[in-house]
Order: structure tokens, then C-alpha cells, then sequence
């Protein structure tokens, strides 16, 4: 399987584990004290290194650190958007659209010396 696909996955499950590290708590426990859901979310963070790490490695044999950056970025908001619409019943955001439309940018920049 190719490096690129393969670190995209992963760090599309990474990012799962991330996004619900750093805001499930928000909702599920908020009224906790902060150590507990500080707690939890290494827990749950635990993983998302577990992926994390290998997913970078992975994708640094054919990528850039630059461009898996970027790459890491566009997968975070791809899943934080319906994360924060669905899980947290967040309103979707024209600013959501106007970040996306930047992103798209950042990849082309950091990636047009493989377009060409």
C-alpha cells in the first residue's frame, strides 16, 4: 500500500482519538473537576500518539515535514467540523468554509513541486 495512504489513515484515527481528547470533555465532563477530565483525555490522547507517531514516520519517507504538516491540518479539520456539528451540536460556521478555502492554498503551495 502507498506511504501517503497509509499515513493518511492513520492520522485520520489519530485525529478521531485527538478531537475527542481535547473537546468530549467539554461536553461529557464539564461538571468534573478539571484533573478528572484532564485525566481521561491522556488517556484517550494515549492513543491518538500510538497512531500519531507511526503515521509521521510513515509518511516522512515520501513527504516533507512541511507537507505532512499541512496534510495533518486539512485531516484535523475534516474531522473536527462534523465532530463539532454532530457530537457537540455546534452551528456550522461560514468561517469553517473561509479556514477550508486558506487550507486548500497551503496545499498547493506546499505541494506544486509534486503537481508539476
Amino acid at each position: 500500500m502507498n506511504p501517503v495512504s497509509i499515513s493518511i489513515g492513520l492520522l485520520v484515527c489519530s485525529n478521531v482519538f485527538m478531537t475527542f481528547a481535547w473537546y468530549a470533555h467539554l461536553k461529557e465532563f464539564n461538571s468534573k473537576p478539571w484533573l478528572v477530565a484532564a485525566l481521561i483525555s491522556w488517556g484517550i490522547a494515549l492513543f491518538e500518539y500510538l497512531l500519531q507517531v507511526p503515521a509521521n514516520r510513515i509518511g516522512y519517507t515520501v513527504l516533507n515535514v512541511g507537507q505532512l504538516k499541512i496534510m495533518q491540518e486539512i485531516i484535523t479539520l475534516s474531522v473536527f467540523v462534523p465532530f463539532s456539528y454532530f457530537y457537540l451540536k455546534e452551528p456550522l460556521k461560514l468561517d469553517y468554509l473561509w479556514a477550508g478555502l486558506c487550507l486548500v492554498g497551503a496545499v498547493y503551495f506546499i505541494f506544486r513541486s509534486k503537481l508539476a
